[in-house]
């Protein structure tokens, strides 16, 4: 499966995940166990909205635009009280699937990277985030299979590296037969029961 297939997965399984959120869930504060990196003590609405911004991004990247083209375009999405998520994913995932060249150069805040690899980074984003707010909602923490498979294939072999400069915690001990999604939560450093 391409980079951008499984991106594409990603993004529609945290869509769907958060279009479950109920109104009373906005607000809460994150639970102690949720990696929110740079958000610190984040609420769901401002993960939410940092994702609407982050998805937001994905049409200028893939179409080379560089972030001081693109200014603070997008700025208010990390404040919006009402934020539509499921626009910006969708205009993502239309992007996603018009690249047809994995190779293109795209400019990031943290570098230049092939489409590719930008898929990667993103993918490991939207898909454990998926995870995590299913989990902190109360709803099925399942991923779509073909959404695991596709992770396991690109993520595991560097999830090492990526660990070793923070993107990752230390890995949660799973039995080698356990489900393959089990397998992949757990070396993401994620309890996956």
């Amino acid at each position: 499966m391409k980079e951008r297939d499984v991106f594409i997965l990603a993004e529609q399984a945290l869509a769907d995940v958060i279009d479950q959120i109920r109104p009373e869930q906005w607000d809460q504060r994150k639970p102690e166990w949720f990696h929110s990196g740079g958000q610190g003590d984040a609420s769901l609405r401002e993960i939410v909205n940092y994702h609407a911004y982050d998805s937001a991004w994905v049409p200028d990247v893939l179409a080379g635009r560089t972030a001081a083209e693109v200014g603070d375009a997008y700025e208010h999405l990390k404040t919006d009280a009402d934020v539509d998520y499921r626009r910006y994913s969708d205009a993502a995932v239309t992007a996603a699937q018009g690249l047809d060249d994995s190779g293109r150069i795209v400019h990031l805040s943290y570098g230049d990277f092939a489409a590719g690899e930008y898929f990667r980074h993103t993918t490991s984003f939207r898909g454990f985030r998926a995870f995590d707010i299913a989990r902190w909602i109360g709803v099925s923490t399942e991923l779509p299979p073909n959404l695991v498979q596709g992770m396991w294939d690109e993520l595991s072999p560097d999830m090492e590296a990526w660990r070793a400069i923070g993107v990752y915690r230390a890995a949660v001990a799973v039995p080698d037969d356990a489900p393959l999604q089990d397998r992949l939560i757990g070396l993401s450093g994620r309890d996956p029961s």
